[in-house]
């Protein structure tokens, strides 16, 4: 500690042999009043926690380290974000926004708790959602905004009364009694502190007993009602003995010095006062130090010492210049810290942006890629489809060409059986036209023979037989001459050289049937003893006839007749 002053009990002031002169004492006396002028704001701010403050017992251990411990709760926010941990990132968020509370940066604060308030909405933790709703309830009343604190309180209780956290219960109670006795409704500020109390006392925790009688004691005071306020101030100093709260016991010391020296009772007042700074020194409580000697100061000038009343209220602006002066440096570096923190928050925002955009163009390169592999795979399968079915196709036709192939050779084979046939048909109706044609040649030749004998026998004239011999020489000679048997020669014949007479009309249409047959025996290459024979009539008849064939199949000197008509 900075400052080493001996604490001047009133028996040394009293004893002291100083005697000052006439000038002395004026400039005591100007002193004492300029000094007396700065004790109620002094005591104003230290007694009133809504104006300033006072900062949480690990905060005042640390005023030095609170941008450093800002720095590493940020650093295990971020981590937790990573690690993607929602619970566990509002927990940071909650501890940042209590620091900056204590701290006095209450919007970022407020921030901070609020991030924290949609994370436990979202995982439906009530219970931590109730003890950041009482955070946020604290920094609304500091900003001096009652009425959204007491919907933050309001909401609290209701979420600890859910999850039956009668500690949780106890402590709102506390608070909406002391937002009402700030507002000075004091019937429901001692409604509340009594259910606060009943709650504290149930659960067994009496450290929150001791500060609710506190609490009934500053409402009490308010009214200046001091007998109750000491009887509850007391009840809290012996509460807070018995269970060794000592530092929650030095403003229950002050509160009872309060008291004292309000109604009168200064010198008393002065060893409550005394109480207070010794403990507040032990525990290095810079505030009720100051307010300490705050105190003692007042006592003294109400006792008119006000050399000594001037002396404590020196040190206990000594003492407030030195919070101040902390403060305003803690403050510096907090705002170093969060601006370096906001300037932090930008570039990994900034980062975060590059990395979404990064990320979406990758994103959208595998999109492109992945389109890229789906197209071509798409475009594989169609081709590998169409091969496949070209493949198909092609064995399709394939079995189609092998089926025509099949139908093709059985056609073949059908026509060449049917050809064979046909060759085996035309070999035996060209051994029955030949047989025939033989047969009609041994007939005819043979009726020749018959009918020369007859003419012969004519010749001889016989009376008796010459009638006869004519009857039957006309009845052979109309034989040869029977068309019957050149009718069924000449089916026989078309058989076996089909079309042969029609396209042989083309040629000539003056063909007579004596020209027809003549051309048909040509065609089967017959000698020309055998066609005479045939024709019934003499070799040199057959040459005479040929001639005017010749002219009426148009043929030129020289051209051969056979050769003519083998090529129809």
């Amino acid at each position: 500690m900075p400052f080493l002053y001996k604490i001047i009990d009133q028996s040394e002031l009293v004893s002291s042999p100083m005697k000052p002169t006439k000038l002395a004492l004026i400039i005591c006396r100007v002193l004492w009043l300029v000094l007396l002028a700065g004790i109620t704001p002094v005591k104003a701010q230290i007694e009133s926690p809504d104006k300033s403050p006072k900062i949480s017992e690990n905060m005042a251990a640390s005023f030095g380290n609170a941008d450093s411990l800002l720095r590493g709760l940020k650093l295990a926010y971020n981590q937790a974000v990573q690690q993607n941990d929602p619970l566990e990132s509002a927990g940071y968020l909650k501890k940042m926004g209590k620091l900056l509370f204590e701290t006095g940066h209450y919007p970022q604060a407020l921030d901070n708790l609020l991030r924290a308030d949609e994370i436990y909405r979202k995982k439906g933790n009530t219970d931590l959602l109730a003890t950041n709703l009482n955070l946020m309830g604290q920094v609304y009343y500091r900003s001096r905004q009652s009425s959204l604190a007491r919907k933050m309180f309001d909401e609290a209780l209701t979420k600890f009364t859910q999850v039956q956290n009668l500690t949780g219960v106890a402590e709102i109670y506390g608070r909406l009694g002391h937002l009402y006795e700030k507002e000075q409704a004091y019937d429901s500020a001692f409604i509340f502190q009594h259910k606060a109390l009943a709650s504290y006392q149930k659960v067994g925790q009496y450290e929150g007993v001791a500060k609710i009688y506190e609490n009934l004691g500053s409402i009490f005071e308010d009214l200046e009602t001091y007998d109750s306020a000491f009887y509850y101030f007391n009840k809290a100093y012996h509460l807070n003995e018995k269970k060794g709260h000592m530092k929650a016991q030095i403003e229950v010391l002050n509160n009872l010095g309060d008291i004292l020296r309000k109604t009168g009772k200064y010198r008393q007042s002065l060893e409550f006062s005394r109480k207070a700074l010794k403990l507040a020194i032990d525990k290095k409580e810079h505030y009720q130090i100051s307010g300490a000697y705050n105190d003692l100061g007042k006592a003294y000038n109400l006792l008119n010492q006000n050399d000594s009343a001037y002396y404590y209220v020196a040190l206990s602006r000594s003492y407030e210049n030195q919070i101040y002066s902390e403060e305003s440096n803690m403050q510096i570096a907090m705002l170093k810290t969060l601006y370096d923190i906001g300037q932090k928050d930008v570039m990994i925002e900034k980062l975060t942006q590059q990395q979404t955009v990064q990320n979406l163009i990758m994103m959208t390169v595998g999109v492109v890629i992945l389109l890229l592999l789906i197209v071509a795979g798409l475009v594989i399968s169609r081709q590998r489809l169409k091969i496949k079915n070209e493949q198909i196709l092609h064995e399709q036709k394939n079995s189609v060409l092998q089926a025509k192939n099949e139908l093709i050779e059985a056609e073949l084979k059908n026509k060449t059986l049917e050809e064979s046939n046909l060759k085996q048909q035309l070999e035996t109706k060209s051994v029955e036209l030949s047989s025939y044609t033989l047969h009609v040649i041994r007939k005819n030749q043979i009726l020749a023979d018959i009918l020369s004998k007859l003419n012969e026998l004519v010749k001889e004239d016989r009376r008796d037989q010459k009638k006869q011999m004519k009857a039957l020489a006309g009845q052979i000679s109309d034989s040869l001459q029977d068309e019957r048997h050149w009718e069924e020669f000449r089916s026989i014949f078309e058989q076996v050289h089909q079309s042969f007479f029609d396209k042989l009309k083309e040629q000539s249409d003056s063909l007579t049937s004596n020209d027809l047959r003549l051309i048909a025996l040509i065609k089967m290459n017959m000698t020309s003893g055998d066609m005479a024979i045939l024709l019934g009539i003499s070799q040199d008849s057959l040459r005479v006839v040929r001639h005017p064939l010749r002219k009426k199949l148009n043929l030129q000197q020289g051209e051969n007749l056979s050769n003519f008509i083998q090529s129809i």
